[in-house]
């Protein structure tokens, strides 16, 4: 297939786009700046409205990944508007391109978070049957995922995968617990009992194929692994497979409160999520549990 990624230089985008042409398909970008080569990329500029038109040309999948990043910056009153439009304007952009036709998009895969039910505590697994959490992420993603229903009334097959926090070799949220600890000053965050539901970046890529080409996919799934972990299991685990010790006692909440704002909120809460709709469907992960996962991401160099 040829299958168009948006906001394709991020950690996902980066993956998924060598994932999807080891399987064989052709991958177009959209983005700021226009490129030539084995992958090219069209420009849109989302403020504007404005997209080439050439790169819808014999697409027929379309994966939205666009989005200012949830924590990259402090969470100033700007900041947070940046966030929320980043993903209303663009899905809207692509909506008014493909409701005028002349296209061949047959799918549309929208990212989406868990960040949809807001922060919950408990031992009850959440599905995607759960409400829309209340807080500033839970409001964002709700609203990302309503800017994209609209494709439905296109007759586009759509599928919204909510995805945690993924553990990856190239960067992200692993990295960044890993780097301290290489150092030996790692130490959990806040309690170190909040959840933490991940998926490593390999059975996301996976998620992805699953639901280009399987054509049964359709609304919102969760793209995470069953079996959620506490913010310091991964932080012990990562350390013993790094063979560093950790001596330190865990960063107090209200220190991560100080450095991070209310950006904070995602380090020490958490919310415990399962994929059922994914396993339902028949997906099997290659890295099911926090073991094999991180032996796979820390010991394969």
């Amino acid at each position: 297939m040829v299958i168009l990624i948006t906001g394709a230089s991020g950690l996902i985008g980066s993956a998924l786009t060598e994932f999807l042409l080891q399987q064989g398909h052709a991958v177009v970008h959209l983005g700021r700046s226009p490129r030539t080569g084995k992958v090219p990329c069209y420009a849109w500029d989302i403020s504007n409205g404005k997209l080439d038109a050439r790169a819808l040309k014999g697409v027929e999948v379309i994966i939205h990944l666009a989005g200012a990043g949830v924590a990259e910056k402090r969470w100033t009153a700007q900041r947070k508007k940046e966030i929320l439009e980043s993903r209303i304007q663009s899905s809207r952009l692509l909506y008014d391109t493909l409701s005028k036709g002349g296209h061949s998009v047959k799918t549309f895969i929208s990212a989406s978070a868990i960040g949809y039910y807001g922060f919950l505590t408990g031992e009850d697994g959440v599905t995607e049957d759960h409400p829309a959490g209340n807080d500033f992420l839970a409001d964002v993603v709700r609203q990302w995922e309503e800017s994209v229903d609209g494709m439905t009334t296109l007759g586009i097959r759509l599928v919204k995968l909510r995805i945690g926090m993924v553990l990856s070799d190239k960067g992200g949220v692993l990295q960044e617990i890993v780097r301290p600890i290489k150092l030996f000053a790692g130490a959990p965050l806040g309690s170190g009992r909040q959840i933490m539901s991940w998926i490593h970046i390999q059975d996301l890529c996976r998620i992805f194929h699953e639901a280009i080409t399987h054509s049964k996919w359709a609304g919102a799934y969760n793209a995470v692994t069953n079996q959620p972990c506490a913010n310091r299991e991964l932080t012990h685990k990562s350390a013993r497979l790094l063979h560093r010790p950790l001596w330190l006692p865990p960063v107090p909440e209200f220190v991560l409160r100080l450095m991070l704002g209310q950006m904070a909120e995602i380090v020490v809460n958490g919310c415990r999520v399962i994929p059922q709709r994914a396993l339902q469907e028949g997906f099997r992960f290659y890295f099911p549990d926090l073991d094999s996962a991180l032996s796979d991401l820390l010991l394969k160099r």
